[in-house]
């Protein structure tokens, strides 16, 4: 069985960021191999991964409705742009969702997609899936269940409001989640007190906080993949924790 991950979170929360960390958790525990699961718009988990994105499967939707070459069906067809759209790296490979850029109806193109991608799931142990704030993405994605959802908010009273409403949008799309948790990240020294009475607003399985570091910054600043960061870093070392928790 597969054991997946899927993160969420508002814009500007370090989303992706934590999604490389778990990344690099994963491939420095043994626990391989991985997929790593790009399904948010502004698709740049590659970058934090430090590999190039291959194409992606909403590339593959836009094609499919223009037309596919002459004596292929559409299900061979797409599990041919799934096999291409995978890109392989130490211990994981990535795969990116994109998404399609014209009218119309993807309805077949997303069904077919579906069923080639949980045949692909079911060749890892480990499923990363980045999201955006929206989680019909999950829905979309697979019909197997989400073992964690892990919610990324920053310290503030908009970040944690924000984190309980996409716990509340998961209860009305039904998704199937066996936990939902949330973190903190980049937590300022002396932010305790106000975190903890925001935290008290809301009704999360709240697990744990990332310091503020500027190390991560940096690495950011100068688009270098934070999946290289060192194991002694105080963020890594935070967010492995927390890892540590949700993990099996």
């Amino acid at each position: 069985m597969t054991y997946s991950i899927a993160l969420a979170g508002k814009g500007g929360t370090g989303k992706t960021t934590t999604a490389g960390m778990l990344v690099k958790y994963l491939v420095e525990k043994g626990k391989t191999p991985v997929l790593a699961v790009d399904a948010d718009a502004n698709a740049n988990l590659n970058e934090v991964l430090g590999i190039d994105s291959g194409e992606t499967l909403g590339d593959a939707r836009e094609d499919m409705k223009t037309g596919v070459a002459t004596g292929m069906t559409k299900d061979v067809y797409m599990e041919m742009k799934l096999q291409q759209a995978v890109v392989e790296s130490s211990g994981f490979d990535l795969i990116v969702m994109g998404r399609p850029e014209g009218a119309g109806c993807y309805c077949a193109a997303n069904t077919l997609l579906t069923q080639y991608l949980e045949k692909l799931i079911d060749n890892y142990s480990y499923l990363v899936v980045d999201n955006e704030a929206g989680m019909e993405h999950i829905s979309r994605l697979t019909t197997n269940n989400i073992d964690v959802l892990l919610v990324v908010s920053d310290a503030t009273r908009r970040g944690l409001q924000a984190a309980h409403r996409i716990v509340e949008l998961t209860k009305a799309l039904k998704l199937n989640i066996s936990r939902k948790v949330v973190m903190v990240n980049r937590a300022k020294e002396g932010q305790s007190d106000a975190l903890d009475e925001a935290l008290g607003q809301y009704d999360l399985d709240f697990i744990g906080t990332v310091p503020e570091d500027s190390e991560v910054q940096q690495f950011d600043l100068e688009g270098r993949p934070t999946i290289e960061l060192p194991r002694e870093n105080g963020a890594v070392k935070a967010a492995y924790r927390i890892f540590d928790e949700i993990i099996q």
